[in-house]
């Protein structure tokens, strides 16, 4: 065990380098993610069952929202960096850790045993329009399901202490562990035994996540112990900061569930079908906005923390830039190639062609919002590193009521209003597919999203930024680059469907793949003649050894 943290338990003081770093654990992560809904497609596809399956991750997700908060790394880190001694673990740190692991598990432990118990009645507000033997179904995956926010919220607590030293490599090997168990629940126990064994998987997922984190905790020093005196003055002081980060993503979720809900009155299918597309849109998110996002966070904090303003600013006003150069592209590129994209990730077995149009069209809706779901990341984990929530909690509130408002007013637009149902199913190329109603759910996503992006840019703007940092510049140059990376896409798409076809996974492919090329470098050389600093910047960092790192080698005390 020693071995493996003095190789693998490198410390990465440079956001780039670590955002580099974290950003390929992420792509290899999401590359999981992506075969494990290509099996789900492939055996189950859009349908009620797998609608039952999708749904029962609400109550599970809620609970881990609103509980393991805090032991989140988000609050953790800045009680933790003020306790330590030249960057070491003290024993007042430890006695800090333990406190809230004891405080955390039990609560988890208790709130899980009353919602176990009460499940039947929040399956009914959850999907009040499934049948009532479907809604029997759900409350059986919820229960199963409701050990992983309590294993996921332990590796919180260990990955706080991976991540306070730097040491993303172990740090962004949870996600992989995760995904790696739901494809073996998929692969060994769906056959097996049926929708609960994808629940099982999602368990043994959350299991291995959690085990990877608690050793690499117990190789940066922490072991926990359970606390018999418990400190409730600093438990106090950690709730009341992370409580209003909690009620914002708690929100989040509820506008999530308040979406199923609808949607459990749609065509079967359409939960699983706003599920799929949001996933494959998370992957561009997950790789660039809450990669530089996870690691700028504990540089801000400790430039925050030592009063080096300037520094903050310079951190967060680089990794501002660098979400929008990347961001931006993608977006542009799913529009134009969702098709081609849905159909490499999820077009087999029990996938339909209709499953492929009617999922990329959510996709493309949903890639709207990509840029301001990474900057909306990294600007709420600004404010943290300042130890001021409640900015973000309002933000949060009024987007969140607002994407809730937007669901049910553009469902009943849609559904009463011909014309506008025309020009949706029309520019989407969805006309003549059933339940197109589906696509009111991720429209609703993407304009609240992007009214928190705005809200939430206009005030970090203004409390951190400054008018020398290019940002206006930064998105400018890409916003034309991308539309130009976009067109190009488009006319090389025209110009090889015709000679590959869309009958094989090869000819869907290899025209995706070919005008992704073709748009990407005609996006670069327009960006090169702009003179771009980010695409500098990128040369730079691909000829640097990220790998080359100062190794950290494990306290022995803690092996």
């Amino acid at each position: 065990m020693e071995r493996f943290f003095r190789i693998f338990g490198r410390e990465y003081g440079n956001i780039n380098q670590a955002a580099f770093l974290l950003g390929s654990f992420a792509f290899l992560s999401q590359i999981l993610g992506l075969l494990r809904d290509r099996f789900i497609a492939h055996f189950i596809g859009p349908s009620p069952e797998l609608d039952a399956y999708y749904a029962a991750f609400r109550i599970p997700d809620l609970i881990f929202i609103s509980i393991a908060s805090l032991a989140s790394i988000t609050v953790l880190i800045p009680f933790v960096t003020a306790k330590l001694a030249d960057g070491k673990i003290t024993a007042e740190a430890r006695k800090f850790l333990d406190d809230v692991f004891t405080v955390f598990l039990f609560a988890m432990l208790l709130v899980s045993l009353v919602v176990f118990f009460l499940m039947p009645h929040l399956v009914a507000l959850v999907v009040p329009g499934f049948a009532p033997a479907l809604q029997a179904k759900v409350i059986m995956l919820s229960r199963i399901m409701l050990l992983s926010p309590i294993l996921l919220g332990l590796s919180n607590l260990f990955g706080s202490i991976t991540q306070l030293f730097r040491k993303f490599f172990i740090y962004a090997l949870s996600p992989i562990f995760y995904n790696f168990g739901i494809i073996l629940g998929i692969l060994f126990l769906y056959p097996i035994f049926g929708i609960s064994g994808l629940a099982a998987g999602v368990v043994l997922g959350a299991l291995m996540h959690f085990l990877i984190q608690a050793f690499a905790g117990r190789g940066s020093g922490f072991a926990p112990r359970f606390s018999v005196a418990i400190n409730f003055k600093e438990i106090k002081r950690v709730v009341l900061t992370s409580l209003p980060r909690t009620l914002g993503l708690s929100f989040n979720n509820i506008a999530l569930i308040s979406i199923i809900s609808l949607a459990s009155y749609l065509q079967g299918g359409s939960i699983s079908v706003f599920n799929f597309s949001l996933n494959i849109q998370s992957v561009p998110l997950g790789i660039i906005g809450l990669s530089y996002a996870v690691a700028a966070f504990p540089t801000l904090t400790r430039s925050y923390a030592s009063g080096k303003l300037e520094e903050f600013r310079d951190h967060l006003g680089s990794a501002t830039r660098a979400i929008i150069f990347w961001s931006l592209p993608v977006t542009f590129l799913f529009i134009v190639l969702r098709a081609q994209i849905v159909r490499v990730v999820l077009g087999s077995g029990s996938f339909s062609w209709e499953n492929t149009r009617l999922v990329a069209a959510s996709l493309a809706i949903f890639s709207i919002s990509i840029m301001a779901q990474g900057l909306i990341a990294l600007f709420a984990r600004a404010y943290y590193a300042g130890g001021n929530t409640k900015r973000p909690l309002l933000i949060n509130f009024f987007s969140s009521l607002s994407i809730i408002l937007f669901s049910v007013v553009f469902l009943y637009i849609f559904q009463h209003y011909s014309s506008f149902k025309y020009f949706i199913e029309a520019i989407l190329k969805v006309s003549d597919v059933a339940g197109t109603e589906v696509l009111m759910l991720p429209l609703a996503y993407s304009c609240g999203t992007i009214i928190n992006f705005l809200l939430l840019g206009f005030f970090t703007k203004g409390d951190f930024m400054k008018k020398n940092q290019f940002i206006t510049k930064t998105f400018f140059q890409n916003l034309s680059a991308s539309f130009f990376m976009g067109v190009v896409a488009y006319i090389g798409l025209n110009i090889f469907s015709p000679l590959f076809g869309l009958d094989t996974f090869w000819g869907v492919f290899l025209q995706g793949f070919i005008s992704g090329v073709l748009g990407i470098g005609a996006g670069v050389f327009l960006l090169y003649l702009f003179g771009s600093q980010e695409l500098k910047d990128l040369g730079k960092t691909l000829h640097t050894k990220f790998w080359r790192a100062k190794v950290i080698a494990p306290p022995q005390e803690g092996l």
